[in-house]
């Protein structure tokens, strides 16, 4: 390691040597970077399952543009818009075409008595071009009543019943007391608020939801018309409709609206976040005690080179130097350890926790600079050190 190092730095390496020295206290350093990586990287990691959920249901839906109500938060968590608006849409230059979207969470009673629940979608299914091209074709299939499309990935369900809808079977299932057909499937996964997801028909969406009115769906979703942007039509809507009850927004607009309302309003991304800061302050502390006590430790050998002329950005580069070590020597077992506790908590919870190249990358950056910040603030005592108090 030495002769490497010496190598990339060009001189002896006096960080690494020092380090190295108390094999003990380095064990325990790197072990406490560490560990300020692995709760950084849980935290992202939920968080990042969260935001994924939070839009997951949008990759079902084909649409430019989103009409809502001004009292919905999300996609999912949304308040119903009358059904009017739907054709007064349609008369504004540049739309092509309108349906409404109806949304619930459904609890469903399987076989063996355990229940699960499933974010519904009502959708029309003579306007199989609103949603997904995955499913698009397939949307005849819910002409018939009581039928759906059933999310294979649902956290809970019967592996034998996904099994037979992959080879064209059917799933008998009860909800509200009735019985639902699942005569398709879908692959979009559980989140933080259902198990999984579900597509009916309008029709079969109703009559699952008695409350409902076909009058009053949570959304209406637009097409435009080839050639123009979804941004310049929904500019137009914003003048017709009436803006302090209908939110007018491009499904690209909304799904960016959604992650910021979840990291921001709810109080699960603001707990997430606020992990993420703790994990960062740990890591800080930890360095920083760590290079504070060695430099304390070697106070005179460095007050020797102060005497013979070095100056601060010397001794900056060895504390620099500790600093880069120890964020790369924590980074590795942190990022190991969190691989394994990714693929747990995918494996039991069906969370989509999963490790991506930015968030690596992030993690890494954000520990050399929080290493470089602990070294930075160690060094003060050396700057204001005359030579001559410390013999």
């Amino acid at each position: 390691m030495s002769a490497l190092l010496t190598w990339l730095f060009g001189r002896l390496p006096i960080g690494w040597l020092q380090l190295s020295h108390s094999r003990t206290r380095l064990i325990a350093a790197v072990a406490g970077v560490g560990f300020a990586n692995l709760l950084v990287f849980m935290q992202l990691g939920i968080m990042g399952a969260l935001n994924n959920s939070t839009v997951a249901p949008y990759a079902l839906l084909n649409a430019d543009i989103i009409l809502s109500s001004q009292e919905g938060n999300t996609l999912s968590d949304s308040g119903n818009i009358a059904r009017t608006y739907m054709f007064q849409a349609l008369g504004v230059p540049g739309v092509a075409a309108a349906t409404p979207l109806f949304i619930g969470n459904l609890p469903l009673t399987l076989a063996d008595g355990s229940s699960i629940s499933l974010l519904s979608f009502g959708v029309d299914v003579t306007q199989a071009d609103f949603v997904a091209p995955t499913i698009a074709p397939m949307m005849g299939r819910l002409a018939l009543e009581n039928t759906a499309f059933l999310d294979k990935d649902t956290r809970g369900m019967p592996t034998e019943a996904l099994a037979s809808l992959a080879i064209g079977g059917q799933f008998t299932f009860e909800a509200n007391g009735k019985t639902l057909s699942a005569v398709g499937s879908m692959a979009v996964g559980g989140g933080f608020l259902a198990d999984g997801m579900m597509v009916t028909s309008d029709q079969t969406f109703l009559r699952f939801f008695s409350s409902r009115s076909s009058g009053a769906p949570d959304h209406i979703l637009l097409r435009v018309a080839d050639g123009l942007a979804p941004d310049v039509v929904a500019e137009r809507l914003r003048t017709v409709l009436p803006t302090d009850s209908v939110k007018v927004q491009t499904v690209a607009g909304a799904r960016a609206a959604d992650l910021a309302f979840m990291a921001t309003e709810r109080p699960t991304g603001i707990i997430f976040g606020f992990g993420v800061f703790m994990g960062v302050l740990v890591g800080l502390v930890i360095v920083y005690q760590v290079l504070s006590t060695d430099v304390a430790d070697h106070l005179r050998e460095y007050a020797t080179f102060k005497a013979m002329g070095y100056d601060q950005p010397f001794f900056l580069g060895i504390v620099f130097e500790e600093a880069l070590i120890l964020a790369v020597f924590g980074f590795v077992p942190g990022f190991a350890v969190s691989m394994g506790l990714y693929a747990g908590l995918n494996a039991v919870t069906g969370l989509p926790v999963a490790m991506v190249a930015s968030r690596a990358v992030l993690v890494f950056v954000g520990t050399l600079l929080a290493c470089s910040i602990s070294g930075a603030i160690a060094t003060r005592r050396l700057a204001a050190a005359d030579p001559a108090d410390l013999f």
